[in-house]
């Protein structure tokens, strides 16, 4: 795998091996989720799902909205029965109507079979978790599974999802087939252990099913609550793909994450961790918060590993006693100022010690060299000194005279 730094060349002029620190992405197949795509080297896609119930037909609309209108581009529903499923025609539908066609994955659970081919008549994905798409009642005096038990269960998942599979196929729908450490099948756990092997094994029991009848619309996640299983799982998912020839894209996540500043913590600890190995084309940070709380959080970690770029990247040092003005008042005034300058690297630096080095790949930078001046630069090139209760204005004036200024 991908996880560090590859020598590229050698500077010929120095002798100095030259270093690519771009994340190189493992190549997946693309794979279309209306009208967006994931996989295949498209940009990371960052979704989400909705907290109302899907019977609330007004309710969900406005939810799937809100969440578009701020970038999640693909948005995901609940459907735990029939009732849920034709309202969701209905949702796809006024959408349509009201808004504009918005890309939706299906959620199904329990011995869902029929409620899953009501919902993929009528959206673009749909999520199966295979520990509970056919649901095994525990028994708590099993000691083993035999083989023939295992095939059994086998067969009748075959059963179950040969109809969807040839429903999304024939209607070139997607398919998220979504493990959960916390919901593996009894018989995965019996034979595997509870595993990041046996996460594995229970998504490629139900890949080659879907490959045996030729669908290979496909998005796998392997999600955990616990970053070291989550992460240990994915990798493990990537090694077993590439030895079975697959190249599935995958669906990041840390389930169960919980809230506030832990709760964005533990899912960029392990998606971040992830992602940085090359690992992952679409994620999910799962908050106990309004969904529209996650996305910043996603397109924050997608911008942090230059995936993908949404806002301006700001270089600050943590300010010390060299620091020749107010550091986190002056960053707060820059930041209000050109937040909406989608794009640039702006750096503000305390004292003239780590400015310009530390700046060097920043657009933009505002340093403080001199007691109550503040020097801007262009790049690396300062190019004028100005009192330091014109410093934001005069960054201002800058970007603009080089026509990289747009209004708010």
């Amino acid at each position: 795998m991908q996880t560090l730094p590859k020598l590229t060349t050698v500077d010929t002029a120095s002798s100095q091996p030259v270093f690519d620190t771009t994340i190189k992405r493992i190549k997946t197949r693309p794979v279309k989720v209306g009208n967006v795509t994931v996989g295949g080297g498209h940009p990371i896609v960052v979704q989400s799902m909705i907290n109302e119930d899907t019977l609330d037909i007004d309710g969900s609309v406005a939810a799937i909205r809100r969440l578009h209108e701020i970038n999640c581009e693909i948005v995901r529903v609940t459907v735990p029965s029939m009732a849920h499923a034709k309202a969701l025609a209905e949702i796809k539908q006024k959408l349509i109507k009201t808004y504009q066609d918005v890309p939706i994955v299906a959620d199904v659970h329990h011995n869902g079979m029929k409620i899953a081919l009501e919902v993929a008549k009528h959206i673009e994905k749909v999520r199966i978790n295979p520990g509970l798409y056919v649901f095994e009642k525990p028994n708590s005096s099993r000691t083993e599974y035999t083989q023939a038990e295992f095939d059994e269960i086998g067969e009748k998942i075959r059963e179950t999802l040969e109809p969807l599979v040839i429903s999304l196929r024939d209607q070139g729908k997607a398919m998220r087939i979504g493990v959960n450490h916390g919901s593996l099948a009894e018989r995965m756990l019996f034979t595997y252990g509870d595993t990041p092997e046996g996460m594995v094994q229970s998504a490629l029991e139900f890949i080659r099913i879907c490959e045996s009848l030729d669908f290979r619309n496909i998005v796998i996640s392997m999600k955990a609550s616990r970053v070291p299983v989550m992460v240990a799982a994915y990798r493990l998912m990537v090694q077993r793909m590439h030895e079975n020839g697959m190249d599935y894209p995958l669906h990041l996540g840390v389930t169960e994450a919980g809230d506030g500043e832990y709760g964005r913590i533990k899912s960029t600890a392990g998606i971040a961790t992830l992602l940085a190995d090359g690992i992952g084309d679409t994620i999910r940070v799962s908050l106990t918060e309004p969904p529209e709380k996650e996305i910043p959080v996603c397109y924050s970690i997608l911008q942090a590993l230059g995936l993908r770029k949404t806002m301006v990247e700001y270089v600050a040092c943590p300010s010390c006693g060299r620091t020749l003005f107010n550091l986190e008042e002056v960053l707060h005034k820059v930041r209000e100022a050109t937040k909406h300058l989608t794009g640039l690297d702006i750096a503000v630096m305390g004292c003239i010690v780590n400015g310009p080095g530390e700046m060097a790949d920043a657009d933009y930078g505002y340093v403080g060299k001199t007691p109550g001046y503040i020097s801007l630069y262009r790049g690396r090139e300062e190019i004028k000194k100005v009192p330091e209760d014109k410093g934001v204005e005069e960054l201002i004036n800058l970007i603009k005279a080089d026509g990289r200024w747009v209004d708010p």
